[in-house]
């Protein structure tokens, strides 16, 4: 594990997943930079998380993505930049490689990532587009020249496991689960903070430079039949079960409207095609978290679901 502390800017850090990656990065005793558009928000609940921010250490530089200027000057502060910008600022991340590219100090860059491995993916349209604008942003990194590493999670155990692996479920089965394919297929959920420990460990590491990070904790990697009995064993309460076929699924991401077709696409990916567990990971492209830092102690989804109980 690297002991060298590196300065790191988190660009989107207020976001749902920015925030766990900048408490991490102060956490872990790294000097931490926030770009935000406004120090001092008018929004009481923005102004609480920057407060928390600063009580933690992390410096706020005021800036913006569109604002060229103030974006550089943000990037020649840092030896690290890690985004965590949503859907719809993935392709504006070609603003932040120029960005890197003109400043030329920058050891590591983690584009907005997180989900899907964009680059081995079968994901069915929508989804297939929705992920182009990422598999662009690879791309465009490696053709800048800029040192980087690809954090891959599978599902943020926060949309994921409310509502005990049921994609379009409003919360946990009460008397029937629904289940895509035959819930057999092992899926990935990760905290949301520990997705951010492990971006941060993995920050100032050479064995992930260049490397997509697969962040897959083994307690974690189970099937949604598994998750259901071990729903049913904490609950007490057994629930029925209906499977639907791949077809089915397929069907139904075909004639529903965005953004339920996009959730449904990455549902079938993961819980029927197996792309966040069923493969083996190439050395010559990836790493895995686990592996690379044992000593992480993760929430299981055991415990997490302990919150719903």
């Amino acid at each position: 594990m690297a002991s060298e502390k590196s300065r790191i800017l988190v660009v989107g850090g207020t976001g749902y997943l920015g925030r766990h990656v900048v408490a991490a990065s102060a956490r872990l005793g790294h000097p931490t930079l926030a770009l935000v558009r406004d120090t001092a928000p008018s929004d009481p609940a923005k102004a609480a998380l920057l407060k928390s921010f600063q009580d933690t250490g992390v410096t706020l530089l005021k800036g913006d993505l569109y604002d060229q200027a103030s974006l550089a000057s943000a990037v020649k502060a840092a030896d690290v930049v890690i985004s965590t910008l949503g859907k719809m600022q993935i392709a504006d991340q070609a603003r932040l490689i120029d960005a890197i590219k003109e400043a030329g100090n920058v050891k590591r860059f983690f584009p907005s990532e997180f989900g899907l491995d964009v680059d081995r993916t079968g994901i069915v349209e929508p989804g297939k587009s929705v992920l182009s604008g990422k598999v662009g942003i690879r791309r465009a990194t490696e053709a800048a020249g800029i040192p980087y590493t690809y954090a891959v999670a599978g599902y943020f155990a926060g949309y994921g496991l409310p509502n005990i692996g049921q994609l379009l479920a409003p919360g946990p089965p009460t008397d029937e689960a629904v289940v895509l394919g035959d819930g057999d297929t092992k899926v990935v959920f990760v905290d949301e903070a520990d997705i951010g420990t492990y971006t941060v460990l993995a920050a100032g590491d050479p064995r992930a430079e260049n490397k997509t990070l697969y962040i897959k904790p083994p307690s974690n990697t189970l099937s949604h039949n598994q998750l259901l009995s071990l729903w049913e064993r904490k609950t007490g309460k057994t629930f029925r079960r209906e499977y639907v076929p791949e077809e089915a699924v397929l069907k139904q991401i075909q004639e529903s409207p965005i953004p339920l077709s996009i959730i449904l696409a990455i549902g079938h990916a993961g819980y029927v095609r197996g792309e966040q567990a069923g493969f083996e990971i190439d050395p010559a492209m990836g790493v895995d978290a686990s592996e690379l830092y044992p000593d992480v102690k993760y929430t299981t989804v055991d415990e997490y679901l302990n919150r719903f109980v």
